[in-house]
């Protein structure tokens, strides 16, 4: 990986601890797909899932990805989350050619720089909100009073510092879906892949939801990838992809980008 393009150092703050926010100010992509295939099966039951598609995609922008079933959604974001490797083509992450690494690397490399956000949440009920945002510090490394602190104060940005003791069961759906939101924060990730994050919430609790990703992105240089079925939802990103027959069918500007303000 290139060096240049790691998250700096903090004055002040000692190494293993989880950072505070930073602002990215780099345009360079954080996600480079060229000339990506799938193929699932062989002879009749071959199945060209993506077909040579080229996608790149800069920091800092929220991007929606839409199209019907069996379009190639899922399998997009399996292979760009590191959950799948292609058939054929490349994938960049943050300047890293993922295929190049073995399957430990990779888990590594998705922890630590790729945060998930799923439609029904994968929260663990016998954890309160804290400890479910602190999950992957726990996969690193013994949890810290830093870290602890760190989770408190994302739950906080995410509008949730009362509740941050409550059980999953005492929550709302939109409040697990905030918790979601933080726990894939909390390492500062590069890029954030979210899977229908609105589709299991009503739809005042989905716009609030869909503010909070535009924010991450605004605020931090976050990356946003967000797979959905819903025109309106997918609208409220910088940027709509279409793809359908796994292919491109589709690349515009929407929202403030579409009318010159991004």
């Amino acid at each position: 990986m290139h060096r240049g393009m790691e998250n700096p150092v903090q004055p002040g703050r000692p190494r293993g601890t989880v950072p505070a926010p930073l602002r990215y100010v780099s345009r360079r992509p954080v996600i480079d797909l060229e000339r990506v295939s799938k193929t699932y099966g062989d002879g009749a039951t071959r199945v060209e899932a993506l077909v040579a598609v080229d996608l790149h995609i800069p920091a800092g922008q929220f991007v929606s990805i839409m199209g019907p079933s069996g379009s190639g959604k899922s399998t997009l974001l399996n292979l760009v989350s590191a959950l799948d490797v292609p058939s054929d083509g490349r994938i960049t992450i943050d300047g890293q050619d993922i295929g190049a690494l073995d399957d430990d690397a990779l888990t590594l490399f998705r922890r630590r720089k790729i945060g998930l956000i799923f439609q029904f949440f994968n929260l663990l009920p016998t954890l309160n909100a804290t400890d479910n945002v602190l999950l992957p510090v726990m996969l690193e490394r013994a949890v810290t009073p830093d870290d602890r602190a760190r989770a408190l104060a994302v739950l906080g940005d995410v509008g949730l510092a009362r509740r941050a003791h409550h059980r999953v069961h005492e929550l709302s759906g939109g409040e697990m879906q905030r918790v979601a939101i933080a726990r894939a924060l909390i390492l500062e990730p590069r890029l954030i892949l979210a899977d229908e994050p609105t589709g299991n919430l009503d739809s005042a609790t989905g716009r609030s939801i869909l503010e909070l990703l535009k924010k991450t992105a605004r605020d931090h240089g976050t990356t946003v990838v967000m797979v959905t079925h819903d025109r309106t939802a997918a609208e409220a990103g910088d940027r709509l992809v279409l793809l359908r027959d796994g292919r491109l069918e589709g690349d515009q500007a929407v929202g403030p980008a579409a009318a010159g303000g991004a």
